[in-house]
């Protein structure tokens, strides 16, 4: 073989190397929070994660008392129970960063100016099916309102809700099963679009991975934070990761 035969040699091996590890894409988990003046589900979270180029940034929603929809992640926070909580109650507190906790509404009316960073939606279980019934059709209600359906994707860890987000949303919104109870060809049955399982879960069962994907369905793992942990999930294929850091992942993939 001669130089110029090995150079190009050399080059399409790169490219396929690189191809393979930028398949897998980057979700900001609660947003780009873990950097200056953000915090978990803030508004500025979206904005810190479409600045660095991340793939998705992941919010979790939930219902309160009195029917409002509310960006937020822990069952208690600050002391008050996020489901039986009111929205007056909710709205008087602060995040870390000094904003408040926002409204679903103000947080679409966000993801809206950044065009270019899709927003995964945990939509929070809830103790009574038919509030989480509720919960969904107001977050449909919102996604359309703001036009952002086709920029967003659906998490649950509850099937209830995960069947009523699929009966509202048919075609064109992806729905991804979060509580890792399921194998790949469940799932898939069930209608869905992928499994978002944890990192302990996929662990466990790596072959989980291939088949979701000979079964047509994607996969993202959550909360792979250590570079040894998204170097393994990246090396295993999986479609997304689910990070505090996504600098650092997306750091990893440009090498």
């Amino acid at each position: 073989m001669n130089l110029k035969s090995a150079a190009v040699g050399i080059l399409f091996v790169s490219t396929l190397s690189f191809t393979a590890t930028s398949a897998t894409k980057v979700v900001a988990h609660r947003g780009f929070w873990n950097t200056d003046n953000s915090a978990q589900n803030s508004l500025v979270s979206f904005h810190k994660a479409d600045s660095i180029g991340c793939y998705g940034s992941e919010i979790d929603v939930w219902l309160t008392t009195d029917d409002h929809l509310v960006v937020n992640h822990d069952r208690i926070f600050q002391g008050l129970f996020m489901e039986t909580a009111s929205f007056e109650e909710l709205r008087a507190l602060r995040l870390p960063n000094g904003e408040q906790i926002p409204t679903l509404d103000e947080y679409l009316a966000e993801v809206r100016k950044h065009p270019d960073t899709r927003l995964v939606l945990e939509m929070k279980s809830l103790t009574d099916y038919s509030r989480e019934d509720v919960a969904c059709g107001k977050i449909a209600e919102l996604l359309r309102k703001h036009g952002v359906l086709n920029r967003t994707d659906i998490i649950v860890f509850s099937l209830n809700a995960a069947m009523t987000f699929r009966k509202l949303f048919p075609v064109g919104v992806k729905i991804f099963y979060l509580d890792g109870d399921l194998t790949p060809k469940k799932v898939s049955k069930l209608g869905l679009d992928g499994i978002d399982y944890s990192l302990k879960v996929l662990k466990k069962h790596p072959e989980w991975v291939r088949q979701a994907h000979d079964n047509g369905i994607e996969v993202n793992v959550w909360t792979a934070n250590s570079e040894k942990d998204m170097k393994y999930f990246i090396d295993l294929g999986v479609d997304y990761i689910t990070t505090d850091h996504p600098d650092k992942l997306i750091e990893i993939l440009r090498q």
